[in-house]
């Protein structure tokens, strides 16, 4: 048995299907995640918080101390993380109100019940459970709002000037929401805890960014509908210009909306893991279920958005024969939404093939007649009217 799998240096494996934690002394935990290439992609968390959980109505002061030593690193599932899981053969835990974890001890999988000491002994307590799956939530939340900033400043647009330009009462709550919640934040780090003080200021700013997120579907929503509703290939090309920008400034503001989402989850499960195990792991469901909620309504809307875009492609390319730089435009304008839009759903961890289109190709002779109605149309707009029937002859021939 190596060292990292001895008694005094075991480490303990738990995953709730998202991330993984290990946790145990803080060299052997180290260790296992150098030994496997995945330090670097850790994150740790803090078990003291098991504290308080552990203390509430229970004489398990001790325990809690003893558990609070030990050192959490957490890290999200990916292709190469989640191998560990099956390597190591984790099984479900019996704590019903955990039921999703699967935990185990490398290298004694089999016998993780018996284990009564070090790392081992908080995967047969059902409240330290639910307070490391609530711990797991909060990291994962903390990893969302840095993937969500690094988005933000990658993308370079400003949300306040976005909708300043639009809506003020929109803007207004966004900023509210948005000092409220750093506030909160702040006097968290300060005093270990969500007090009940900071808590009262801060609760019901969830239906502020509600509201800013109804509102920018409803843009996301309206750009669908301009591409729907263009008459001709001009004013398509126009419209999908505008679409640019404008899906991407508000992509921005929903990243925003769900950055500031996240950071509520965590202070909501911080309170209530002041309260017990069964308060933490409703809050922790519930946050969760509201969350898969909120995705799904963001999908059918970009989704639609998306077939809106497809059908706009559609037209251009029936078309592209008699406008050739109009269709061209609308097909690159779509590719680079769809771009813009598969960055977001990868930032939100939304699985969806990502969308492309090509001009179709047209048989030589009818391309050569497609590029010489261009030309004449970029020579001379108006007798450009004049070889059209010319240019549609020569285009039919080479069918």
């Amino acid at each position: 048995m190596s060292p990292m799998e001895s008694e005094d240096h075991e480490v303990a494996l738990i995953s709730d299907g998202d991330g993984l934690a290990v946790i145990g002394e803080p060299k052997a935990v180290d260790a296992f995640l150098k030994s496997n290439g995945l330090w670097g992609h850790s994150r740790s968390f803090d078990l003291r918080r098991l504290k308080s959980l552990l203390a509430v109505g229970s004489d398990l002061a001790q325990a809690a101390s003893e558990y609070s030593a030990n050192s959490g690193r957490w890290i999200k599932l990916t292709e190469e993380s989640a191998k560990l899981v099956k390597q190591h053969g984790l099984i479900p835990t019996k704590a019903t109100n955990v039921s999703h974890l699967m935990v185990g001890i490398p290298g004694k999988v089999t016998s993780w019940l018996q284990t009564e000491q070090g790392a081992g002994s908080l995967l047969t307590n059902p409240a330290a459970l639910s307070g490391i799956a609530g711990l797991m939530a909060q990291v994962a939340g903390q990893q969302a709002m840095a993937d969500i900033v690094s988005y933000l400043d990658q993308i370079d647009t400003k949300v306040d000037e976005v909708l300043q330009k639009v809506d003020g009462t929109v803007l207004k709550d966004l900023r509210g929401a948005r000092f409220q919640i750093r506030r909160a934040m702040t006097m968290r780090d300060q005093e270990g805890r969500v007090t009940g003080d900071a808590w009262s200021e801060v609760q019901n700013v969830s239906g502020k960014l509600a509201d800013v997120q109804g509102y920018a579907l409803l843009q996301l929503e309206a750009s669908a509908k301009k591409l729907e509703n263009a008459k001709s290939v001009h004013g398509l090309a126009t419209e999908a210009e505008e679409a640019k920008p404008e899906v991407q400034q508000w992509l921005a503001v929903l990243a925003e909306t769900f950055q500031l989402q996240e950071a509520f989850d965590v202070l909501a499960l911080d309170k209530a893991m002041d309260e017990s195990s069964e308060v933490l792991d409703a809050r922790r469901q519930g946050l969760q279920a509201d969350r898969v909620h909120r995705l799904e309504l963001l999908t059918g809307h970009i989704e639609e958005l998306l077939v809106r875009m497809d059908s706009a492609v559609a037209r251009a390319n029936k078309r592209l024969p008699l406008t050739r730089d109009k269709s061209l435009s609308i097909i690159d304008s779509g590719n680079r939404v769809a771009a813009r839009v598969h960055e977001f759903q990868e930032l939100l961890g939304i699985e969806a093939p990502r969308q492309t289109w090509e001009p179709r190709k047209l048989p030589p002779v009818a391309d050569f007649g497609s590029k010489t109605i261009q030309k004449t149309k970029d020579a001379a707009p108006i007798a450009a009217v004049g070889v059209m029937a010319i240019g549609t002859v020569a285009i039919r021939r080479g069918k």
